[in-house]
């Protein structure tokens, strides 16, 4: 795997490289420490997975981030930050980020590099207990008027919980065949790009 590291402060910059090469299965294909040059640096190298820190001088990783994403709706931009901020996390959700993770958990990177790598979306455990309560509540979602029927809006509730879709099948029964095509469905109807938006668009606009 590929990845591009970009952090602002070059000696964690560094250290990153290290400990991620060190696994034998990552390679750091370059290290920046800016968003500016996060742009660039994508643009060059097309990394498997860009491992990025939010706060930085200048353009910050999530303006970085939402950039990349714009050009290359297919990048897997995982966010490695010391802060657990929820504007920052709510961000980073919107913009279609894979992930979001401490950088407190260093035992947890390269795990989770390897599971975005997969096409999961992770985010650390602090992260998933606060989803829940950054959400204002709201009336009662409509989800007739959205043309969601109610296997669908079952669905929408597990991935926003974090199951995979072979735990969905397990638990309704389903194939995993029929759950991909559900959570299809699910997000041409609500025109999202991936599962990590309709857990995002379940908590902000379903759950009150």
């Amino acid at each position: 795997m590929n990845i591009v590291v970009i952090d602002d402060d070059k000696l964690v910059a560094l250290s990153l490289k290290t400990i991620l090469e060190s696994t034998g299965s990552i390679t750091v294909a370059a290290m920046g420490y800016d968003g500016s040059e996060a742009i660039g640096l994508y643009r060059t190298h097309k990394p498997d997975v860009m491992l990025m820190d939010i706060r930085m001088e200048g353009m910050t990783g999530l303006e970085a981030g939402e950039k990349i994403l714009e050009e290359f709706p297919d990048a897997r931009i995982l966010y490695l930050t010391t802060f657990s901020d929820d504007e920052y996390i709510v961000k980073a959700l919107n913009i279609g980020a894979k992930g979001y993770i401490l950088k407190q958990d260093f035992d947890g990177i390269a795990p989770a590099l390897e599971a975005v790598m997969r096409g999961q979306s992770v985010f650390g455990d602090k992260i998933m207990t606060k989803l829940p309560e950054l959400m204002k509540p709201k009336g009662a979602y409509d989800f007739a008027a959205h043309g969601i029927s109610d296997k669908e809006s079952e669905i929408m509730a597990l991935v926003a919980k974090g199951l995979s879709n072979k735990e969905i099948s397990a638990q309704l029964f389903l194939g995993e065949g029929t759950v991909r095509n559900y959570i299809s469905n699910l997000l041409d109807k609500l025109d999202l790009r991936d599962r990590t938006q309709l857990a995002v668009y379940y908590y902000t606009e379903v759950r009150s």
